[in-house]
């Protein structure tokens, strides 16, 4: 029994030797700042590639190819990065690579909706249903495309929010874009009393976007009655604007001259309204008798 114990203590002090110790921990120590040294040069390596490439790509394509090859470029030099780096700290990366093919698998179930979206993130690209700087209203959001990534499409809204829409989403959702075509009409609506004339009040609305250098008259802007209710008329008038992305400051302004111009000629702009007419039920009880008695 002492013989054994004697043999473990031995084998116990053969392994914490402090000189082999220090020789493993100088190993991992060093392997670890070549696999450090690695990833520095290769993010500064990517520094350089993004300061170099980049400037050319948004020279010779749109922002979003741009931005898109810069994300390919950019997971292509991390991924050779790690490896490198892990190969310089003495991890066997063939082994490693080779157990990935079932950790993918693994992986593929628990993150698939992470890769459904870099998926949709790509068929975005392909597809192209907006481009960066793009005026677009996602699901209700309204918004400019600051930037489109392999996982989420970012938004910023009027009030300077940024919307991180998963791609995946998009893909299935309807998108309207205010800016995929070089003009867009406004629509805008304005009720006048049924006693108005509706050719005055057109002659007014088209005068007020023939006047303005920011609508365009081909096509001609055009004024249409829209609904007939019992107390007022509901006119519609539809304009192109030269600047689409201007739509909301033109729709705002528009209204405010309206209300002006509307107010300044004296046409009356009803909503519908219940009119209550007393009734002297005395009278009209008397008068009911009378009528009976006769």
């Amino acid at each position: 029994m002492e013989s054994l114990s004697q043999s473990l203590i031995s084998r116990l002090k053969d392994y914490f030797n402090a000189e082999k110790m220090g020789l493993v921990l100088g190993e991992i120590l060093i392997e670890t700042l070549i696999a450090v040294s690695i990833l520095s040069v290769f993010y500064l390596f990517w520094r350089i590639i993004k300061w170099i490439v980049g400037r050319r790509l948004e020279e010779r394509f749109d922002k979003t190819s741009a931005a898109f090859a810069e994300a390919v470029i950019k997971f292509t030099i991390f991924a050779i990065a790690i490896i490198s780096a892990l190969g310089a700290a003495g991890v066997k990366t063939d082994a490693l690579l080779g157990s990935l093919g079932v950790l993918g698998l693994t992986l593929g179930f628990a993150l698939r909706d992470t890769l459904s979206n870099i998926v949709s993130g790509i068929l975005i690209f392909l597809d192209r249903p907006f481009t960066i700087n793009d005026l677009v209203e996602i699901d209700g959001k309204y918004g400019r495309i600051d930037r489109i990534t392999l996982r989420t499409t970012r938004v910023v809204t009027n009030d300077g929010k940024m919307l991180a829409v998963p791609n995946a989403e998009i893909m299935n959702k309807t998108v309207t874009s205010y800016t995929n075509f070089p003009h867009l009409r406004i629509d805008v609506g304005v009720t006048i009393a049924v006693t108005e004339s509706i050719d005055l009040a057109r002659k007014l609305l088209l005068k007020l976007v023939k006047d303005d250098p920011d609508f365009m008259q081909q096509p001609l802007p055009v004024v249409v009655v829209t609904e007939l209710n019992d107390y007022n008329v509901v006119l519609e008038l539809e304009a192109w604007l030269q600047d689409e992305r201007r739509h909301i400051e033109k729709r705002c302004e528009i209204r405010e001259k309206i209300f002006r111009t509307f107010t300044k000629e004296g046409i009356d702009m009803p909503y519908e309204t219940i009119r209550i007419v007393p009734r002297n039920e005395c009278v009209s009880l008397a008068d009911d008798g009378k009528n009976s008695m006769t």
